[in-house]
């Protein structure tokens, strides 16, 4: 994405919610993550994970987040995004498992210009991973820097 295009900070609307689109998760790619990043044995061990809690192997948090991110990209990766520098009331309240298939969702809660810089404002997002049921599996308030359309770049 080049300067001249995506959407800046004035392009952002309080309220919109847009979802990506979906993605079916398999063992493979839970035991591959886990085994790399959370190697906790209800996410790396088949057999062992047959006596948690969740009778089976799920998607660490981590993953979780890392799923969403990756789908999120769909949907706000036109954004001019500066950094996120706060995430709250992040919620795993369904496990992700094998053969689930998942999408993002991103809701536009609030926006503020920066009181340090005026090349900056602050948009604070909630977003969602849920799966084939409609069931939250992975939510958060973000709050992220966004740039302000270069004045060289203003809408015409």
């Amino acid at each position: 994405m080049n300067a001249a295009e995506g959407r800046y900070y004035e392009d952002l609307v309080i309220g919109e919610v847009v979802e990506s689109s979906a993605r079916t998760i398999s063992l493979d790619e839970l035991l591959e993550f886990a085994t790399r990043y959370d190697p906790q044995y209800f996410h790396a061990d088949s057999i062992a994970a047959k006596q948690s809690i969740f009778g089976e192997i799920i998607a660490s948090g981590i993953h979780s987040a890392a799923l969403w991110r990756a789908l999120d990209h769909q949907i706000s990766g036109d954004i001019h995004w500066i950094c996120g520098v706060a995430w709250e009331d992040v919620r795993w309240p369904q496990a992700v498992r094998a053969g689930d298939t998942l999408r993002a969702r991103a809701e536009a809660l609030t926006k503020r210009l920066s009181r340090k810089d005026p090349s900056r404002g602050i948009a604070e997002y909630r977003y969602t991973l849920l799966n084939q049921r409609d069931e939250t599996v992975f939510t958060c308030r973000s709050i992220n820097l966004v740039a302000l359309r270069p004045a060289s770049h203003t809408a015409e």
